[in-house]
């Protein structure tokens, strides 16, 4: 809700910057840095367009955006701000004259280093994934990648990191409304931001640690760990009731 009837400053941009925390952390996971990494966004909504943004102001080179009218790319790096003042004017990304036209089918398939489907479910499947060339899968929409098309990314060495983790940065920010909504004290955008960054990596931290520990992928160590917390603290309101 709007900042001047208890809302939560930094929640707008809330999904896309948890998308770049957790793109930090694979990033280091594999060795690598956001300086020059390429990045592919599908969707140029809110939560792509913060991610992209987001990324780019930390080095990350957005080569291709992907929208439903169409697709951009540019080997070199799109200027994502000057990206979003042309679709602010033409109201679409197409026509863009920093960039060049793109079949949307073909650039979600163009080598890169992060790609993050942000647009809806569905779109990574068994027709495609065989053909994907990511090294890492940043799911920042719900449910992009069919369980089908999980398995052969697993078996091509993909790093996913499922959507329950990648685009969590809103619904926690949303919970930190709620937290000073509660408290009557509403934070500074920079504590918001620390808040969630806090969170996220731990999470992070936590999924990567499951899967490791139970030799199991991402996407089911994320599911594994929920299902634990809850199973935990259900067991102890048992004891405690």
């Amino acid at each position: 809700k709007p900042i001047n009837i208890g809302g939560s400053r930094g929640r707008r941009e809330a999904t896309g910057r948890g998308i770049k925390i957790v793109c930090d952390k694979a990033l280091k996971q594999l060795g690598l840095k956001p300086e020059g990494t390429r990045v592919i966004v599908q969707g140029f909504g809110n939560v792509g367009s913060n991610a992209a943004r987001l990324m780019a102001e930390a080095g990350y080179r957005i080569i291709g955006v992907i929208e439903v009218d169409g697709a951009i790319y540019n080997k070199h790096g799109i200027d994502v701000e000057a990206l979003e003042q042309h679709r602010a004017k033409s109201r679409s990304i197409t026509g863009f004259r920093e960039a060049e036209s793109a079949d949307p089918a073909e650039l979600m398939l163009t080598e890169c280093e992060i790609l993050v489907p942000a647009a809806t479910e569905n779109q990574i499947t068994s027709r495609n994934a065989d053909r994907v060339k990511t090294r890492i899968l940043a799911e920042g929409a719900n449910g992009p990648t069919t369980a089908s098309a999980d398995e052969i990314l697993a078996e091509k060495g993909v790093f996913v990191i499922p959507d329950i983790l990648c685009n969590a940065g809103g619904v926690t920010t949303s919970y930190f409304e709620w937290v000073q909504d509660r408290q009557g004290y509403f934070w500074k955008e920079s504590v918001v931001n620390e808040q969630l960054e806090d969170i996220m990596v731990n999470a992070f931290d936590d999924v990567v640690r499951y899967a490791q520990k139970h030799n199991v992928n991402n996407r089911i160590a994320a599911y594994m760990l929920a299902i634990d917390r809850v199973a935990y603290t259900i067991k102890l309101r048992g004891i405690y009731a």
